[in-house]
C-alpha cells in the first residue's frame, strides 16, 4: 500500500515533498510523489528560482497512475503547498479518484498558507480552496495555529478557543485535526494539539531558538503524524510519536547551526527517538 503525496518540491533543503518523502520511505511506506512547484530552495530565503507547476500536470500524473490500475493500492493521500487555486482543485480531483478506487483511503490535508510572524504567504484565493474544496474531503487536517485561526475565523490562543476553533474545522469535514504548533504553553515551550472530535490532547516540547527561521517542519510533522496514525488510528499515540521525532530532528538541526532540517543525518530519530514526550488531555467536546 502506498501514500500519494502532492505538494511542493525544492532542490536544496527540506520543504514539501523534500521533507516528507524520505521520512515516509524510511518508515516503510511506498510513496508516490507529485510536485506542485519546483523551486531551487524554499521561499524563506527571500530569493529562489523555479516555477509553480500547472494544475494540468497534477491531473495528468494522477491519471497516469490511475491508468496503471494501482489506485486501489493507495492507502493515503497527503497534500500540502498548492502553488495556485487551480492546483487545489486538481488535488480535490485526486482525492475523489483515490477514495473511489479505495474507500478506506485516508486523506491528510496540510493547509499550508502562513505562520505566526510571517502572516499569509500564499495567494488570497488559497484559503477559500482549502475551506471550500479540500477540507470537506479530508479525514485529517494539520494546520499550524495561524492556519487554524484563519480557517476557523477566530483567535485560538486559549484552551477554550482551541477547542472551539478545532470544532469549527471538524464541522468542515476532517474527523482528526493536528495543530502542528501551538504557542499557548508558556515561556520556552511549543505545543502540538490533536483532536478527534471527542477529546483533545496536547504535548509540549522545549522551544529551540534559531537565528534564521527553519522551514519544512510543518511538512515533516504532517507526514510523520499520518504515518503514526496509519499504525493504529489512536491520536494520542500519533501525537506523542510525532512530537518525539520532530524534536529530535530539530535538536540535531539546532546543534548543526543550520536552517535546513537535518532529516537524513538524524534519521534514527524517525525510528527510535532520543526523547519521549507524554501528551495530556487538553479538553473534551
Amino acid at each position: 500500500m502506498a501514500i500519494l503525496s502532492i505538494q511542493s518540491h525544492v532542490v536544496y533543503g527540506a520543504a514539501g515533498n523534500s521533507a516528507a518523502v524520505f521520512p515516509l520511505r524510511r518508515l516503510g511506506h511506498e510513496v508516490w510523489p507529485v510536485n506542485t512547484v519546483e523551486f531551487s530552495n524554499h521561499t524563506g530565503y527571500g530569493a529562489w528560482r523555479g516555477q509553480a507547476l500547472p494544475a494540468k500536470l497534477v491531473d495528468d500524473l494522477v491519471q497516469g497512475i490511475e491508468e496503471r490500475g494501482v489506485l486501489p493500492h493507495c492507502r493515503a493521500l497527503l497534500s500540502g503547498y498548492l502553488g495556485s487555486a487551480d492546483v487545489g482543485l486538481a488535488v480535490a480531483g485526486a482525492a475523489r479518484k483515490v477514495k473511489a478506487a479505495n474507500p478506506g483511503v485516508l486523506y491528510c490535508c496540510d493547509p499550508v498558507m502562513g505562520d505566526v510572524g510571517r502572516g499569509l504567504y500564499v495567494h488570497a484565493d488559497i484559503p477559500g480552496i482549502f475551506s471550500g474544496s479540500l477540507l470537506p474531503l479530508a479525514d485529517i487536517a494539520t494546520p499550524n495555529q495561524f492556519e487554524l485561526e484563519l480557517l476557523s475565523g477566530m483567535e485560538a490562543g486559549s484552551a477554550e478557543n482551541v477547542k472551539k476553533a478545532t470544532g469549527i474545522l471538524h464541522e468542515k469535514g476532517p474527523r482528526v485535526i493536528l495543530v502542528t504548533s501551538y504557542r499557548g504553553c508558556g515561556p520556552g515551550k511549543l505545543g502540538m494539539i490533536a483532536s478527534d472530535g471527542v477529546e483533545l490532547w496536547r504535548v509540549d516540547t522545549p522551544e529551540l531558538y534559531f537565528n534564521d527561521a527553519v522551514s519544512g517542519t510543518g511538512d515533516l510533522c504532517s507526514a510523520l503524524f499520518l504515518s503514526a496514525y496509519l499504525e493504529n488510528s489512536i491520536i494520542k499515540y500519533a501525537l506523542e510519536k510525532t512530537a518525539a521525532s520532530i524534536y529530535g530532528i530539530l535538536e540535531a538541526t539546532h546543534k548543526a547551526g543550520t536552517r535546513e532540517l537535518r532529516i537524513v543525518e538524524a534519521q534514527a530519530e524517525l525510528i527510535q527517538p532520543s526523547n519521549r514526550f507524554t501528551a495530556v488531555e487538553f479538553g473534551r467536546f
